[in-house]
């Protein structure tokens, strides 16, 4: 009883120690007791039976006690399993209290722990602060496109590109010609049209020779 009167106010003053797993403790202790008895009790039924069969056909009534103290037994035994059994129920269902409850307080810290995480943080925060790192975002690519759309330097005209780059390859094309041994019509020399005068003003005699070599020579220059 005063192991009642403890929960409602006789134990008050003092600290529990009934808590659940002292409590579910305490009871397999027990249950290792119990079980203890009723491996005993079944080694003495054992042993009555032995002793009622030695004596069915010589001795009827050491027989008849025997059988008499096995009952006994017997009824001990079935007292001590139902024991056992409510046992065993009450560990099974303060284990699962306990399991429950520990859950519960787990569950209780790990909102705390959220609560704590969060703060003051909203939805609508969120939102806001997405939408200003967006903005952020954008000003930051135009300033960035603006930096790059500023020419720093001297400014070239394509136009003079363009003339020293035909004149580059004028002159790749002039030098290829020189390499091959081929020049170009435009790049002869000018044949004169007035008549040649020596050093004293008159012209030189041309000889019949002199005529067949230049026509060779222009025959030449026309095959190429």
């Amino acid at each position: 009883m005063s192991g009642i009167w403890g929960w409602f106010g006789g134990g008050a003053a003092q600290k529990r120690k009934d808590t659940p797993k002292n409590v579910i403790l305490d009871l397999r202790t027990n249950l290792e007791m119990l079980q203890k008895r009723e491996a005993h009790i079944l080694r003495q039924i054992e042993e009555q039976d032995k002793e009622a069969r030695k004596h069915v056909n010589t001795n009827k009534t050491a027989a008849k006690n025997a059988l008499r103290r096995k009952k006994v037994f017997e009824g001990n035994l079935e007292q001590t399993m139902n024991h056992i059994g409510t046992l065993e129920t009450q560990i099974n269902a303060i284990e699962s209290a306990n399991i429950n409850k520990e859950t519960f307080e787990a569950m209780q810290r790990a909102s705390e722990a959220m609560k704590t995480i969060h703060g003051k943080l909203t939805p609508e925060k969120v939102d806001e602060a997405m939408e200003k790192l967006q903005e952020h975002n954008q000003l930051n690519e135009e300033i960035a496109a603006a930096i790059g759309s500023v020419n720093i330097g001297q400014q070239i005209d394509d136009g003079e590109l363009d003339a020293e780059l035909d004149e580059l390859m004028a002159k790749d094309l002039e030098d290829k010609m020189l390499e091959t041994g081929t020049v170009h019509a435009d790049r002869l020399p000018s044949v004169a049209t007035g008549e040649l005068k020596n050093n004293k003003g008159k012209a030189p005699a041309v000889t019949e020779d002199d005529e067949e070599a230049e026509l060779r020579k222009l025959q030449a220059e026309m095959a190429m």
